[in-house]
């Protein structure tokens, strides 16, 4: 099959799968692409077209989502959430460490577990927000924040587990990554302060929207890549490119013209999700999944809950933050990358289930909140 004729059917079925998702069976598209590349895993051990169709919408997700903060608003709300982010850090991965040696992993195994269950999926999260029009309610900020704080944890959490897999990592390894990391939001503020300031009046000339998308889209996949580059997360470099541009005041153009993109590239990330889960017909460590399930559902709801409330969040709010941080993602599948055997089929078999889990959860957390704030002010009245 050519390759035109692939991408054409492959954005066919992903349009009849978000109609069915949409109209028929009513769940989140995001679930039944990520079926759809479970079931083509079956027939397709990887595809570089999917991976990179992928990537671009993956990317400009995130840089969206920058554009929503201005460097002051980040640096302000940033101060508030260092909490819950660490909270998040601390439960996600050494009680889940704790949790998974005592049902008989070794440590090194334990430590893999704990970053496999740690991280929310930024993706399959920001892609709901946009989808359920929850991007301006109030618990929406701490949402983005806490996954920002994860991305930038995760790289150095992934870095350290390679190291004990037998690569080697000192303390000199996790400084420069902190380096790194300063390096890259402090260009991105310069250039948002500086650069694009004074390069405003030309953008602003530039009428043509196929020419303008092009910068635009350049901009970001510039930023993400220097940031992979980097040994760091590509949505970390998108969100810093996205809030590059959030102080000019054609940012509304730059949505206009960089969300359809957005929306024909993004399923395929979702679709490269399910081609890298493993299953098997046997469950390893059924107890401890069992287990690490309900955990990992009480881990965020604490997170969201107390981490909430630091960051200035009610309590109902707070809730319903912890309801909507609950599934894992693409973090979870490169961590699970470390794990060989029946610990790697487990890691597939755990990230698939909090993924649906999460990702229903997420849709009914607002009435979930409702109903359960509803049942306090009762008992209290």
């Amino acid at each position: 099959m050519n390759l035109t004729l692939a991408i054409g059917l492959f954005l066919l079925v992903l349009f009849l799968i978000g109609i069915i998702g949409i109209k028929l069976i009513k769940i989140p598209d995001i679930l039944l692409y990520i079926l759809l590349g479970l079931i083509l895993s079956k027939f397709i051990e990887e595809s570089k077209v999917i991976e990179v169709a992928g990537e671009i919408g993956l990317v400009l997700l995130f840089f969206l989502l920058g554009m929503k903060f201005s460097v002051k608003r980040l640096i302000t709300k940033s101060g508030k959430v260092w909490k819950g982010g660490l909270l998040d850090a601390f439960l996600g991965v050494v009680v889940t460490a704790g949790i998974s040696y005592l049902f008989g992993l070794d440590w090194v195994s334990s430590l893999i577990v704990g970053g496999i269950v740690y991280a929310t999926s930024s993706s399959i999260t920001a892609k709901l927000l946009e989808d359920k029009n929850r991007t301006e309610n109030k618990e929406s900020d701490f949402i983005l924040l806490i996954l920002i704080f994860e991305d930038l944890i995760a790289p150095i959490l992934v870095t350290v587990l390679i190291g004990l897999t037998g690569e080697g990592f000192t303390f000199t390894d996790f400084l420069v990554i902190l380096l790194k990391i300063a390096l890259l939001a402090g260009v991105a503020i310069f250039f948002a302060k500086v650069i694009f300031k004074k390069a405003e009046p030309i953008l602003k000339e530039i009428n043509q929207d196929d020419i303008f998308i092009v910068l635009i889209a350049g901009i970001a996949l510039t930023y993400g890549g220097i940031a992979i580059l980097l040994g760091l997360s590509e949505v970390i470099g998108a969100f810093l490119a996205g809030m590059m541009l959030s102080e000019l005041t054609i940012k509304d153009k730059v949505e206009k013209v960089a969300l359809p993109v957005r929306n024909i590239f993004l399923p395929f990330f979702f679709l490269n999700f399910g081609l890298h889960i493993e299953l098997t017909s046997e469950i390893p460590y059924a107890g401890l999944l069992i287990v690490l399930v309900i955990w990992s559902l009480i881990h965020k709801l604490i997170v969201g809950y107390f981490g909430g409330q630091w960051y200035g969040l009610s309590r109902s709010h707070s809730l319903k933050a912890g309801l909507s941080l609950t599934q894992r993602g693409e973090f979870s599948v490169i961590i699970a990358a470390l794990a060989t055997g029946e610990l790697k089929m487990f890691a597939s078999i755990y990230i698939l289930v909090i993924a649906f889990i999460g990702t229903i959860l997420f849709q009914l957390a607002p009435r979930l909140n409702k109903r359960i704030v509803e049942k306090v002010k009762e008992k209290t009245s």
